[in-house]
């Protein structure tokens, strides 16, 4: 959108890669350079521009200009809250407006939650008012703005819906007595012309209809008409023009009977107002719906209690939850919420956190454990240290990453917005051509005939269900993922993770339990194991790798004193070297040693025995000489089994991407049963293998935890990442799983299956439903049988089609997961049981 001329606007643009008073100058004047900016204003600080431009300025120019001088403009996201929209008609106009701003890459429209997600540069007015050309309205959402303020929203706007239902029906019902009664009911047609007469009947019809149409069912006009006259029909086109024609058509057999041929001076007014009503009944049903659709975002939101007991100075205070800060210490009493994110000091207990991880058993806490917000303290007492306040806490991240995908569109929606697009103009074309088709070639009363099957192909054809088909399905399905621990970060994961074949998983911290032991140590001739152990551990203390942990704590148990260590070096995916007393030490893979110029043939047997014992054989040379051949074994999480033997019941084949020498990875494999091995694989390596893996067998979901999976995570197909694992991963992850157990592996697919066929169930019901009694409406099925559908019933269905989406949709609140972490009975048929490798 341009602004009008003289207008008055203002804009502020995010910019990276300025870094010095030359650049802020450089970019103010090439703003200001843009014709109709009045004046510019760049901050280094804060790496933005606030621009104002009093002429028709296209926001792109701006972003162009600052783009030309090397730097970057970034694209912005912006949430905005719709009010109006009512079908998949609706979305579609909307998202077109939008995107039609100048400045706007992306915008996405969701019926469900009522609101747009728009990227770009675009001011936030220009989008408000484009938004306000469609006939809706819109105000900007904060990341601040609260989600039970939406929730409150629905509320009232269910309440007003049931006001207008009352009221509606309390109208309709004598309209549809006196006409529909005279036609079912034997002497009531002689009652009412013998008490009050066939012409009092149709004025009281009139006078109570119209009150039905100008009073609840006034929204149909207000917004369809001007949706009809702009070129962009709607759904609330759909009944105003129907309910519209049924009721003048009415008005006149009424007032001017003369101006209709002989035969066709019928009154449809009963037609017009059970329209309405049962319309705005299925709407309250709808909004009744649509709430319960975000009862799993409610229910995150009132887990964090409301205050906290804080140590301030000598004294305990209850304070604001809003008032705790990052340090503050705070106690927590049986039975009550942690308030915050935060570090046990002192004390111990169980904590419930089943509804952030969806794992039942509660989990020891000690001094020194990490204790998340929202969760409940069991019998125990303990005091911790707030690390993590506000919108930093972990429920509050998941309950963003929750409206996150929430407001995502899946690929499958792309179908929805391509017939939309079309379908209400080729709906008002189709009740035309009905009108025509009855008006020319029909049984007398041919005009009564072509008006009561064109209202009827308009009413049944409404694209409600249309619009809610895929956005109450994620709605639902990703706050119940929540609930179970299986974060969907973006919605489009839900279908992807769905349609994969392979699931690959790294090993160290997925597979295992990432806390490995040193269980062998064979030493050269020449050479003494408990020196040699000492220096080894000496070498390792200065890495952080787990191996090397183990190493040192194997060390440890035995006594030994570690000497002086100088010159330490890390060689990613090789090994670590250093001086231990002044003796050169390194310490690495047999590959490793081969670049060293060391024969490792010596050990040859002992590594392939250990290698056939799962086991991860590396070497150490010392002064010079090949020393000691080293094993350890990292323990397999008592649920890999069980999950691996779920996924190939989901018939899906495993991988495991290692990198560990191939014997050892072998033997794992056997163990576990897994597919696919591919081993000895660096860091670097592992998008390599990724794509290796997605060639042979198709689409790829890989489960990684640590920094090095990033890449993996972000490559594959989908990602995803253990929640217990490094904030790295989790952030390249589609898909984050807050427990450590693989079973929400098994949970997030079956989950993402189960989704997706709820989704396809809804799309379904909502165009198959629609369309196979569109033919029916226009009175396909009447040279034949002489069936005919009333516009009534066609109302109804068409109400009723978009409540059944609603209710399919609530259906996935009560799935229930897999639940391969506490399954014996998939291990026992392949014979796998959860035992480390060793």
């Amino acid at each position: 959108m341009k602004a009008e001329p003289g207008a008055a606007q203002s804009l502020t643009l995010p910019i990276q890669g300025m870094s010095c008073a030359s650049c802020v100058g450089r970019v103010e004047r090439a703003l200001k350079a843009v014709r109709g900016v009045s004046a510019a204003s760049v901050n280094l600080a804060a790496e933005r521009a606030d621009v104002r431009f009093d002429d028709a300025v296209d926001p792109s120019a701006l972003v162009k200009a600052i783009e030309n001088l090397g730097y970057q403009v970034p694209s912005r996201a912006l949430t905005l809250s719709i009010d109006g929209m009512k079908c998949a008609s609706c979305v579609g106009g909307v998202e077109r407006a939008l995107l039609a701003v100048p400045g706007v890459t992306a915008a996405h429209v969701n019926l469900a939650t009522e609101r747009a997600v728009v990227t770009g540069a675009a001011p936030v007015q220009a989008l408000i008012e484009a938004v306000a050309r469609t006939g809706k309205t819109a105000h900007a959402l904060s990341r601040e703005t609260p989600p039970v303020d939406q929730v409150a929203k629905r509320d009232e706007e269910a309440r007003s819906l049931r006001g207008r239902v009352a009221l509606a029906a309390l109208l309709t019902v004598p309209v549809f007595v006196l006409e529909m009664g005279s036609h079912l009911v034997p002497g009531m047609h002689h009652l009412i012309m013998t008490s009050i007469g066939m012409q009092a009947s149709w004025l009281i019809q009139f006078a109570l209809t119209t009150a039905v149409l100008l009073g609840p069912g006034r929204g149909f006009y207000i917004h369809g008409l001007p949706a009809l006259i702009k070129g962009a029909p709607d759904m609330n086109s759909l009944v105003a023009v129907g309910t519209a024609a049924a009721y003048l058509f009415s008005v006149i057999a009424t007032f001017a009977p003369g101006l209709l041929p002989a035969g066709t001076v019928h009154v449809y007014f009963e037609a017009a107002a059970v329209i309405v009503t049962l319309i705005l009944v299925g709407r309250w049903m709808e909004a009744r719906a649509k709430g319960r659709t975000s009862q799993a975002i409610q229910r995150l939101v009132r887990l964090a209690p409301k205050t906290a007991r804080v140590r301030r100075g000598t004294e305990t205070l209850d304070i604001d939850v809003a008032q705790v800060v990052i340090g503050d210490v705070i106690e927590v009493q049986p039975g009550a919420r942690l308030p915050v994110d935060g570090a046990v000091l002192e004390g111990s207990s169980y904590v419930d956190e089943s509804m952030i991880t969806g794992e039942p058993v509660p989990v020891a806490k000690a001094a020194g454990a990490h204790v998340v917000g929202g969760t409940i303290n069991q019998t125990g007492h303990f005091v911790f240290r707030a690390t993590a306040v506000g919108r930093d806490t972990m429920l509050a991240q998941i309950i963003r990453m929750v409206e996150d995908a929430q407001d995502g569109k899946l690929p499958i929606q792309a179908l929805v917005d391509k017939v939309t697009m079309y379908f209400v103009p080729a709906v008002i074309a189709l009740a035309v051509l009905t009108f025509g088709v009855w008006l020319l070639f029909g049984p007398e009363p041919a005009l009564s005939f072509g008006l009561i099957n064109a209202v009827a192909v308009l009413i049944i054809a409404c694209p409600c269900a249309m619009g809610l088909a895929t956005p109450t399905s994620i709605m639902v399905g990703t706050g119940r993922g929540a609930e179970m621990g299986v974060l969907f970060r973006k919605g489009e994961a839900l279908q992807a993770l769905s349609d994969v074949q392979v699931v690959g998983f790294d090993k160290t911290g997925t597979l295992t339990e990432g806390a490995p032991r040193m269980t062998d140590l064979h030493v050269a001739e020449g050479f003494e194991r408990r020196q040699v152990l000492a220096r080894i551990a000496a070498v390792e203390a200065k890495s952080e790798h787990p191996i090397a942990r183990a190493i040192v704590a194997a060390a440890d148990s035995e006594g030994c004193d570690l000497p002086e260590v100088s010159g330490f070096q890390s060689l990613t995916g090789m090994g670590v070297s250093a001086r231990a007393s002044g003796t050169p030490v390194e310490i690495g893979a047999a590959r490793y040693m081969a670049q060293l110029g060391h024969c490792v043939a010596q050990f040859a047997e002992a590594a392939e025995r250990l290698a056939a014992d799962g086991k991860s054989p590396f070497y150490a040379a010392i002064d010079g000489r090949l020393a000691a051949i080293i094993a350890v074994s990292d323990p397999i999480k008592d649920t890999t089994p069980a999950a691996i033997a779920a996924l190939h019941a989901l018939g899906l084949k495993v991988a495991m991407i290692t990198g560990d020498n191939q014997h050892t990875a072998d033997a794992i494999a056997r163990r576990l049963g897994i597919d696919e091995v591919v081993a000895d694989v660096l860091p670097e390596g592992k998008v390599a293998a990724i794509r290796a893996l997605k060639s042979r067998h198709g689409r790829l979901a890989f489960v990684g935890d640590g920094i090095n999976d990033a890449p993996a995570l972000a490559e594959a197909d989908v990602g995803l990442a253990i929640g217990t694992g490094t904030d790295v991963a989790i952030e390249a992850a589609d898909v984050v799983l807050m427990s450590g157990a693989l079973g929400g592996v098994v949970k997030a697919i079956a989950f993402s299956a189960a989704t997706i066929r709820n989704i396809r169930q809804n799309l379904f019901w909502a165009f198959a439903y629609n369309t196979a009694l569109l033919p029916v409406a226009a009175g396909a099925l009447y040279p034949a049988f002489g069936i005919l559908l009333s516009p009534m019933f066609a109302a109804g269905a068409m109400a009723l089609s978009s409540v059944f989406v609603l209710a399919n949709a609530l259906r996935l609140r009560r799935w229930a997961p897999p639940n391969p972490d506490q399954s014996t009975t998939e291990s026992a048929q392949t014979g796998l049981r959860a035992v480390p490798v060793q």
